[in-house]
């Protein structure tokens, strides 16, 4: 049992070490990069909205005829 929790241990350690290695190969992009992606997705979620509003009204139209 003693053995099971030192191994457990020592993985976690392990695992906790890796993810500081890694933590610190992480390249954040500028500031100004965020701001104009942010700005796109803004936009093209915008896009989608109003396109996705002129097909629900397209169709309501059409399926009122019915």
């Amino acid at each position: 049992m003693n053995d099971t929790f030192e191994t457990a241990k020592k993985n976690i350690v392990t695992y906790f070490k890796g993810v500081r290695t890694e933590w610190g190969k992480i390249t954040w992009p500028e500031k100004n990069q965020v701001v104009v992606e942010t700005g796109f997705v803004v936009a093209i979620v915008f896009i989608f909205t109003v396109f996705i509003y002129v097909v629900d009204i397209i169709f309501n139209a059409l399926l009122s005829k019915l």
